[in-house]
């Protein structure tokens, strides 16, 4: 068990999560620390923020209940992939995640009178959001069920997008980023059911063993 966490990508980025929660309060004491680690639009006008606001929170409290989540999540999936596909899917389906939570506010607040346009996101929800949808598609479990039935991609990608609404729906609560959310786990889904994260020449085998 011990040799197994040594190197471990989800206590390595439990680690990242730590550590820049702790360069946040030390960039609040100069500056506001939000506007330098979130999201927010326009989009590009600080690209670091793309990936900074995938590992920055808001609170302790916001930290704690997306590193118990991680744990998780990440400890179960970690065992069928590499550190550096890990990696990659938390960055990238996080900061897909955000993006989309921040676009999806600028449209409704171009359409909308009296609607915020923008709006800052920062945390890993979206992206762990992703590494559960992944291990929800890529299951043993999941496989038996919808291998007995004759599903086109597109219906697939139809009851994907459902089951992410619903979950998103049944976990939501005030002030969370839905978008974002349902975001990560569309993502984990469809990353899940084409097993993107196994690694090349890796077995039939699933990465939770449910």
């Amino acid at each position: 068990m011990r040799r197994r966490l040594v190197g471990s990508p989800t206590l390595v980025t439990l680690a990242a999560l730590v550590a820049v929660f702790a360069l946040q309060q030390v960039v609040g004491l100069v500056a506001r620390q939000r506007t330098l680690f979130a999201l927010s639009n326009p989009l590009f006008a600080q690209p670091w923020t793309l990936v900074t606001s995938v590992y920055a929170h808001a609170s302790l409290t916001h930290l704690l209940a997306n590193a118990v989540a991680l744990a998780f999540a990440g400890l179960a999936l970690e065992r069928t992939t590499t550190s550096a596909r890990f990696h990659g899917f938390f960055v990238g389906v996080g900061a897909l995640s955000g993006v989309a939570q921040v676009a999806f506010a600028g449209l409704v607040g171009s359409l909308l009178p009296g609607v915020p346009a923008s709006v800052s996101v920062l945390g890993a929800s979206g992206a762990i959001f992703g590494l559960f949808g992944y291990l929800l598609a890529s299951n043993r479990l999941t496989e038996t069920v919808v291998g007995g039935f004759s599903l086109s991609p597109r219906v697939q990608l139809v009851v994907g997008g459902l089951l992410a609404a619903l979950i998103t729906l049944l976990t939501a609560n005030p002030g969370v980023a839905l978008v974002a959310h349902f975001t990560g786990l569309l993502l984990g889904f469809l990353a899940g059911r084409t097993h993107l994260l196994r690694p090349r020449g890796a077995g039939p085998a699933d990465p939770a063993q449910f």
